[in-house]
C-alpha cells in the first residue's frame, strides 16, 4: 500500500489547511516545458505506458544507467514491456530520489494505482496502465485535463512551423497550446557546418535569403512575429552563462561571413556573437511585452563516447561551475539602461548560486511590473524537495514569495504534472510549519490568498497569455 496519502508533505494542520482549502483544486500553468505540440493537437493515445512513461526521460534514464541497465533496455531496441520491466525493478532502488515520489505520484493521479511499483507487480501494472492509455480518457489531451491543465507552453525553434499549434488553437476545448520561442541554434556558431544547415532551415521559414548578420537579424525578427501572431508571449533561453561586452570585441558581419566560409570561431568570438544577437532579440522582446526566460549553468554532454554513440540530450549533463553575476548583471544592465528590459525569469542550475540569482533580480525590479524580474523555480537537478525549498527560502530572504509565479514541469512527459502538485503541496508544509513556528500569523485566509497567487494567479497575471 502507498505512502502517499492524503497528507503527504503536510506535516501540520495549517499546512493541510493551506493545500486542501486554496491550492489543491487550482488550474495550471505550465509555462516552460518540452512536450510535443503533434501529441497535443492530435490527441495522441500512446500505445503503452513505455511510451507514455520512459521515452524520452532523462531521469529515468540516468537512474536505470547507473543501476547497470544496458542502453538496450533504455534508448534501446528491447520490446517495449521488457523496458517497462527493467524500469519496475529500478524504482524501489530511487527511494530519496524525486523519481521514487514522481512515480508512484503519476501512478496514482493518473491511473488510481496506489501499489508501490516493482518487479513483482510490474507486468500488472504495465497492462493496467497500457490498457487505460488506449482509452480516450487518457489521450494526451484527455491526462492534460486530468490535472486541470489550462496553458501548456512548449518550447520551439524560429524555424518551426507552429502547425500543430494552429491546429490544436483552432479546437476551441481543453487546455491552450501555445508557443515558446527558443533561438539558441541561431547564434550556436562553434560547428559552422551545423550552422550553415541551420541557417538553410531559418531561410526557407522566414523566406529570404541570409547573405550577412543584418539578414540573421531580419529573418529573426520575421519569425518572431510569425510567432506572435500565433499566440507566442515567452522566449526561453538556454546557456552556460549570460555574456555581457561593453565594447564590441570584433566586426561581426566579419565574423558572420567567416562563420559561413568555415572558419571555427575562437571562444571569445562566440560568446561576443551571442551577446550581440540576444541583445538584439530581448530588445524585440520588449517590444512586444513578452517574457524572457534564462536557464543558466548547464554543463551539457560531457560524456564524449555516449554523444557519439547516442546523439546529443540523451542524459550526460550536469551542473556547471560557470561564473554567473558580473555578465548576468552587465547583460541585464545593457538592456535596462535603454528601458528595454522585458520581464524576466532567470533559472540557475547550481543551487551555491541561489543568493547570487534572488538578489539579481531585485536588481532590476523597477516598480513597473508586479515581480518584472523573477528568480525562477527550482529547475532540472533542483526541481526536487530540497532543491524547491532551497530555492523558495533564497526568495523568501532576498526577495518577494508573495509576487512568484511558480512551478513548471520542464518535462517531455504528458504524465509530469503531479509535480505541480508536489511544489504546492511543499509550499504549504513550509508556511504551515513557520505558523507552527511562530514566524507567520496563524491567519489561513490571509496566507491562502499568497498561495494561491503563488499557484495560479501570480502567472496568470505575469504572462498574460
Amino acid at each position: 500500500m502507498t505512502f502517499i496519502r492524503e497528507d503527504f508533505l503536510l506535516e501540520s494542520p495549517q499546512a493541510r489547511t493551506l493545500y486542501f482549502d486554496y491550492a489543491a483544486d487550482l488550474p495550471i500553468i505550465d509555462y516552460h516545458n518540452h512536450l510535443s505540440p503533434r501529441q497535443i493537437a492530435t490527441d495522441h493515445n500512446f500505445e503503452n505506458s513505455t511510451q507514455a512513461w520512459l521515452s524520452g526521460d532523462h531521469y529515468k534514464w540516468r537512474a536505470m544507467r547507473t543501476l547497470g541497465i544496458g542502453e538496450e533496455y533504455i534508448t534501446g531496441d528491447a520490446p517495449d514491456e521488457e523496458k517497462f520491466m527493467k524500469w519496475a525493478w529500478a524504482v524501489p532502488q530511487t527511494v530519496r530520489n524525486p523519481l521514487y515520489h514522481w512515480t508512484h505520484l503519476e501512478l496514482q493521479r493518473y491511473f488510481g494505482i496506489t501499489d508501490l511499483l516493482d518487479e513483482r507487480n510490474a507486468r500488472d501494472i504495465y497492462e493496467q496502465t497500457s490498457l487505460r492509455l488506449r482509452q480516450p480518457s487518457h489521450s494526451a489531451r484527455g491526462l492534460l485535463g486530468r490535472m486541470r491543465v489550462e496553458v501548456v507552453c512548449t518550447t520551439d525553434d524560429p524555424v518551426d512551423s507552429l502547425e500543430f499549434h494552429r491546429q490544436a488553437q483552432s479546437l476551441k476545448t481543453g487546455p491552450r497550446l501555445l508557443p515558446a520561442f527558443r533561438p539558441d541554434a541561431a547564434y550556436s556558431i562553434g560547428d559552422p557546418k551545423a550552422y550553415s544547415r541551420y541557417l538553410d532551415r531559418l531561410e526557407t521559414a522566414a523566406g529570404m535569403s541570409i547573405r550577412n548578420y543584418a539578414d540573421l537579424l531580419q529573418a529573426l525578427d520575421a519569425r518572431l512575429a510569425y510567432f506572435h501572431k500565433q499566440g507566442c508571449r515567452i522566449a526561453d533561453h538556454g546557456l552556460g552563462q549570460l555574456a555581457f561586452f561593453a565594447t564590441p570585441y570584433c566586426d561581426i558581419e566579419k565574423l558572420f561571413r567567416d562563420v559561413q566560409a568555415g572558419r571555427v570561431p575562437e571562444a571569445q568570438e562566440m560568446r561576443y556573437f551571442e551577446f550581440a544577437t540576444l541583445s538584439h532579440l530581448c530588445r524585440q522582446y520588449h517590444s512586444r511585452g513578452w517574457v524572457q526566460q534564462f536557464h543558466l549553468g548547464a554543463l551539457r554532454d560531457t560524456n564524449t563516447r555516449m554523444r557519439e554513440t547516442l546523439g546529443p540530450d540523451t542524459g550526460f549533463d550536469s551542473i556547471g561551475d560557470f561564473p554567473q553575476a558580473r555578465g548576468l548583471a552587465g547583460f541585464l544592465d545593457h538592456l535596462d539602461r535603454s528601458d528595454q528590459l522585458a520581464k524576466t525569469i532567470l533559472y540557475n542550475l547550481n543551487p551555491s548560486w541561489n543568493e547570487v540569482f534572488a538578489t539579481m533580480a531585485g536588481n532590476f525590479n523597477d516598480g513597473s511590473i508586479r515581480g518584472k524580474i523573477q528568480f525562477g523555480s527550482g529547475w532540472w537537478y533542483n526541481d526536487q524537495l530540497q532543491g524547491m525549498e532551497r530555492q523558495l527560502d533564497a526568495l523568501s530572504n532576498m526577495g518577494l514569495l508573495s509576487c512568484f509565479v511558480g512551478m513548471l514541469t520542464d518535462s517531455r512527459s504528458l504524465l509530469s504534472f503531479p509535480r505541480h502538485e508536489y511544489f504546492r503541496r511543499l509550499l504549504c508544509n513550509l508556511l504551515g510549519a513557520d505558523i507552527e513556528r511562530g514566524r507567520l500569523p496563524d491567519d489561513t485566509d490571509f496566507l491562502g490568498k499568497i498561495v494561491r497567487d503563488i499557484c495560479y494567479f501570480n502567472a496568470k497575471a505575469y504572462f498574460d497569455f
